[in-house]
């Protein structure tokens, strides 16, 4: 008996060694799935020269202490690929099919840098994803049609990229979507439709080659970019629903008709339609108080309004505006009043109430060159402008001198 109780208390002795000195598991251990998933994220990017964002990435240890990595309790929630610091280098490689398997994510994003390839369609696989970011990178292919599976995205941004093809008409009726940045790539196809329901805040399809018209747009929409894209049409009836607007930019089109005058009442921060097809007058039905204005390049004509006395820069050249230019505007732009910049080059404007001797305070822009009138005072144009002072007599029959 005496034997087997030594005997029993050495077992005893080496069992509690052996625990001892075996490694503890860490307080959570990712899942597996999760965890080769973020091998194979690994093995298809690569830091670019100066970047040593992956120099933390060593699976040895607890993968959510990785830069970028997050984690809600064994699982991977977010992913932030690169080193976000300004002016950090980014990555290179390509976006690995394996993060369809981290099928908690909710947030993706990369840093700007030099990943190609396509978006991976198994993006639709991971339904918890409410935030898709990879702008300012090589990405090419078009943009998957199965993110449409997405129902909590709330925010797609491939912007700068290569992307190609039409928007899919899915990605436009995702429920929750309230940012869709689309811009500087090589979409194609038409401004897709949105159902009156969507959330959306925020579309940016600037820098595109977009064709067709523009069609209804949410009514809760507050900033608008279609720029430099190949747009035609009007926008007379799709403008005046967007009551909340705060950034609206058309230039760069082939847009025509006329702009109606609610558009000038909206609570805009700016306002470009240069470079359209767009006519006829512009008579806003009270005080214009946005503080960037730019209808250049356009085909607008009549009389000047008064009413456009309360804006910050006002560019209004190379349109067929005529008769004089209304006192209140020089009045603003004389008197430091908020008016900073007033384009008038390249219209028919018959004559300015400004006196010869006046000083425009430094702070101020007017160009009135080649109109149907002689600039009363010297102010410096932009070199486009041209160098010619005035137009021929025979394109000015009311021209009075």
């Amino acid at each position: 008996m005496a034997v087997t109780a030594r005997l029993g208390a050495v077992v005893a002795c080496v069992v509690l060694a052996a625990v001892a000195v075996a490694p503890r598991p860490a307080a959570g251990i990712l899942d597996p799935v999760d965890f080769l998933a973020l091998q194979a994220v690994r093995r298809s990017l690569d830091d670019m020269p100066g970047s040593a964002f992956f120099d933390g990435w060593d699976f040895t240890a607890d993968p959510c202490g990785f830069p970028g990595v997050f984690c809600d309790g064994d699982r991977v929630a977010g992913l932030a690929l690169g080193d976000p610091r300004a002016g950090s280098p980014g990555l290179t490689g390509r976006l690995d099919a394996a993060l369809g398997r981290l099928s908690a994510l909710t947030e993706l994003s990369l840093v700007p840098g030099r990943v190609e390839g396509e978006l991976p369609a198994s993006l639709a696989s991971c339904s918890n994803l409410r935030f898709l970011a990879v702008s300012k990178n090589l990405l090419s292919g078009q943009i998957p049609d199965g993110l449409s599976a997405l129902s909590n995205l709330r925010t797609l941004d491939v912007s700068f990229n290569q992307i190609s093809g039409a928007i899919p008409p899915s990605v436009a009726a995702l429920p929750s979507i309230t940012n869709l940045i689309l811009c500087h790539n090589q979409l194609t196809g038409g401004v897709p439709s949105f159902p009156d329901s969507s959330p959306l805040l925020r579309l940016d399809l600037k820098h595109n080659a977009l064709s067709g018209g523009v069609p209804a747009l949410p009514a809760g929409l507050q900033y608008l970019s279609l720029s430099a894209n190949k747009l035609s049409g009007t926008v007379d009836q799709v403008l005046p629903r967007l009551t909340r607007l705060n950034f609206l930019d058309l230039s760069v089109n082939q847009l025509e008709g006329p702009i109606p005058a609610s558009v000038f009442a909206l609570p805009l921060s700016v306002l470009q339609l240069q470079r359209n097809f767009f006519a006829g007058p512009v008579q806003p039905s009270g005080d214009v108080t946005i503080p960037v204005v730019d209808l250049s390049y356009n085909r607008f004509w009549g009389q000047l309004s008064p009413l456009l006395a309360g804006v910050g820069q006002l560019y209004l050249n190379n349109n067929r505006f005529s008769g004089e230019v209304p006192a209140r505007l020089v009045q603003e732009l004389v008197g430091s009043g908020g008016l900073q910049v007033l384009y008038l080059q390249h219209n028919f404007l018959t004559g300015i109430e400004i006196s010869p001797s006046s000083s425009l305070p430094s702070t101020v822009s007017l160009c009135l060159m080649y109109n149907c009138m002689v600039p009363p005072v010297y102010a410096p144009c932009p070199i486009k402008a041209g160098s010619q002072n005035t137009r021929p007599a025979d394109q000015c029959p009311e021209w009075r001198g």
